[in-house]
């Protein structure tokens, strides 16, 4: 590796110094761990949640391969400038692959990757922002580049604790805050999905305060490290074909109306009615509809369990779309705004977009006080408990990549199977998989034929349920 190309003299001399400083800590932590296990543990767990196992995992600034290890990739790619370090990492975890390269040029390394991480890396960098550019050519749409940095405030802590050697002795660092970072991502062609922060005592006994103080008010401003998660910029798809599932279950008066209002959107768009357990004759005016407009790609199927979840489980199986499309038949959503949701999920603007009842004005039936403010409510909790903000949970409009929701279906086990509306598992699931979700405000109709099925109490009591649970597996992790 020749680093004399990259820098100049300042850069060289910042390069050259601080490959001897991590060498010689290589050696040092061969007979000395200080008070460091504690934390390394606790970003092991936090890492363990953002990453799903089996994925191709490219780490920059490695050190002794500990934190891929654990991570269980389906292959494991390790890049550090400390010959020493690396030495280490072969040794320890011979099964992934190393190289000895500088992160400001990685230009003899190729592939691309599921999760590229930084951590506690670009604290150390001479220049970040041509770090992360390096790290793009690593990146396919779907990539997910995760960074850990230290914050400021823990600048003091830190170096009282490397001077008694209760700590990793360091050099000079870049101490950057998340908009430091955040605008280097843009530079470098990426763009954030979310911020947290993790570690509020680094040190043992430390599991309540790490868990669940640290997301807390006023205690979240004294975290020791900032996690910030992003994606390559979005480019465009080209025309990708469209499935738009419908629940029915008693709304056989709908049915003429959606065959005539839904639009044709990409390259191809089919319309999968799942029915259930219809006590008016819902199922035979589908079919009856689907006889009378040959032209339109048209399936029908009668779900054998309950509830809307199972019925839309039920229609993205059979979905042959690239993107998938929730419309309620109740046409409270108008068919023709779902043009819009193409658009955005098309363009790359968002990966999960979500439908929004609660900007505009809402016609006089269309939703009763109390829902409202219940809707409300869950929003604003479910945006602290997701990191990304989330107006409107129950809307029934939400379109997403079918291949993401094949990894949700398939990752579904985490968040459990009790959520009757199937709206919650959906937006856990783009969460857990750091999909970008982003809302687009639509206006909310009122119903025009027959009832509403959500039951307010019982369905209310569920949500709580799901709150707390979703608290336990996503926030408190």
């Amino acid at each position: 590796m020749d680093i004399n190309t990259q820098f100049d003299e300042a850069g060289k001399t910042y390069q050259k110094t601080r490959m001897a400083h991590w060498d010689a800590i290589a050696k040092k932590r061969d007979h000395w761990r200080g008070m460091g296990t504690w934390y390394h543990r606790r970003l092991i767990e936090i890492y363990q949640y953002m990453v799903n196992p089996n994925q191709r995992i490219l780490e920059i600034g490695c050190g002794t391969g500990a934190l891929l290890a654990h991570l269980n990739p389906s292959h494991g790619v390790g890049i550090d400038f400390s010959p020493e370090m690396l030495a280490r990492a072969k040794r320890l975890h011979p099964e992934f692959e190393y190289h000895l390269a500088d992160a400001h040029d990685l230009s003899a390394i190729a592939g691309t990757f599921d999760v590229v991480i930084f951590s506690d890396t670009v604290n150390d960098l001479w220049d970040v922002q041509r770090a992360l550019e390096q790290a793009k050519k690593f990146c396919a749409p779907h990539t997910r580049l995760i960074i850990n940095f230290y914050s400021h405030l823990w600048q003091l802590p830190l170096t009282i604790a490397q001077g008694i050697n209760l700590a990793v002795p360091m050099q000079s660092q870049n101490w950057l805050t998340p908009e430091d970072i955040d605008n280097m991502l843009r530079l470098a062609g990426f763009e954030s999905i979310s911020t947290s922060r993790e570690i509020l005592w680094p040190l043992p006994l430390g599991g309540f305060a790490n868990r669940y103080l640290v997301k807390l008010w006023p205690f979240h401003s004294l975290a020791l490290s900032n996690f910030m998660i992003a994606r390559p910029a979005p480019q465009p798809a080209q025309n990708p074909s469209v499935s738009v599932v419908i629940a029915a279950r008693n709304e056989a008066g709908n049915i003429k109306s959606i065959f005539e209002r839904v639009p044709v959107m990409g390259s191809k768009t089919e319309i999968i009615f799942v029915e259930g357990h219809s006590h008016d004759n819902t199922f035979e005016t589908i079919q009856n509809e689907i006889s009378l407009h040959p032209g339109t790609p048209s399936l029908l199927f009668q779900q054998s369990g309950i509830g809307k979840a199972d019925a839309i489980r039920l229609g993205f199986e059979k979905a042959s779309g690239d993107i998938l499309m929730i419309l309620d038949a109740d046409l409270t959503v108008p068919p023709e705004d779902l043009p819009r949701f193409y658009d955005a999920i098309a363009s790359g603007k968002g990966e999960f977009i979500n439908g929004v009842r609660l900007v505009y004005p809402m016609e006089r039936e269309a939703m009763q006080t109390l829902n409202f403010i219940g809707n409300k409510l869950f929003s604003m909790t479910f945006s602290w408990l997701l990191g990304q903000p989330i107006k409107d949970t129950l809307c029934g409009t939400k379109v997403m990549w079918r291949e993401d929701y094949e990894k949700i279906a398939a990752n579904r086990s985490y968040f459990g199977d009790f959520d009757p509306f199937g709206d919650f598992d959906l937006i856990f699931g783009a969460a857990k998989l750091n999909r970008k979700i982003v809302d687009l405000p639509i206006r909310y109709r009122d119903r025009t034929y027959g009832t509403t099925n959500i039951s307010r109490w019982k369905h209310g009591v569920l949500l709580l349920r799901m709150v707390a649970f979703a608290a336990r597996r996503i926030k408190f992790i």
